[in-house]
């Protein structure tokens, strides 16, 4: 089971797209994907068809009452209209859970350990993380093989990325070890001086962090995400599904075997 988290300190830069996006290209492969959803603000969850204010069931009480066996963790995984794809949904009761457990001895690992009770039900694991760091992002990154950062290209999304890194920097420190990321540019838009300047900019800051490819602006991200499906489901031949496969090929040829 890989583990991969989609994760920037800046809201609207792609992350959900993102990881719906890449989730619907490997259940059309076959594969077993599993959604977590650490925002308070669900967008995930709003994506995917369930009204996180109406769940009887959510992330938040997956942290209060930890399972101890897969059953107890299957409780709280919902099914989705989309085949091969399951969600662990969000709810506003997160953002609680910095002040109620954010002291709590050995949280920063909490999603990695209950992760292994179903790592044998699922080949991929996707999670998407609020823009602010505290325990849900914490938990996120420290469960994970590898960080996707999708950032928009223009200045002030690259300036964000900054924080995002310095971030990361100073978890390998306390964990004594290294993460692997890739950096994603987001609504690319060649006809912009900014989108030119910025993907520049990323390419001269980060050199091999960064995909060598774009995700362009295409309004047909917009059209899925009213019809609650992922882009390649939607419209398989459009310039947002193409990037993204390009992107998920790119990823699975660097994992190792």
């Amino acid at each position: 089971m890989l583990v991969w988290t989609v994760a920037n300190q800046k809201g609207g830069v792609g992350k959900t797209t993102t990881v719906v996006s890449l989730a619907g290209l490997l259940a059309e492969r076959g594969f077993r994907v599993l959604l977590i959803d650490t925002d308070p603000h669900a967008s995930l969850t709003s994506y995917l068809q369930y009204d996180s204010d109406q769940l009887p069931v959510s992330l938040f009480d997956l942290f209060t009452e930890p399972a101890e066996n897969k059953a107890e963790l299957a409780q709280v995984i919902l099914p989705t209209e989309i085949h091969n794809i399951s969600l662990i949904p969000a709810s506003m009761a997160l953002a609680t859970l910095d002040r109620v457990l954010g002291n709590k001895e050995g949280m920063g690992l909490f999603l990695k350990k209950q992760l292994l009770l179903v790592e044998d039900d699922y080949d991929f694991v996707l999670i998407d993380c609020p823009p602010v760091l505290g325990v849900m992002m914490v938990n996120a990154l420290a469960a994970c093989e590898r960080i996707l950062v999708p950032v928009q290209t223009e200045f002030l999304a690259a300036k964000g990325l900054e924080r995002m890194i310095k971030t990361l920097q100073i978890m390998q420190k306390s964990r004594n070890d290294h993460f692997e990321y890739c950096i994603i540019p987001t609504m690319f838009d060649k006809r912009t001086r900014a989108s030119l300047n910025t993907l520049k900019d990323l390419k001269n800051s980060y050199a091999n962090r960064v995909w060598n490819g774009v995700v362009p602006v295409d309004t047909k991200f917009r059209d899925a995400s009213l019809k609650h499906l992922p882009i390649s489901s939607h419209s398989r031949n459009c310039r947002g599904a193409f990037a993204y496969e390009t992107l998920l090929n790119y990823l699975l040829q660097i994992e190792p075997n």
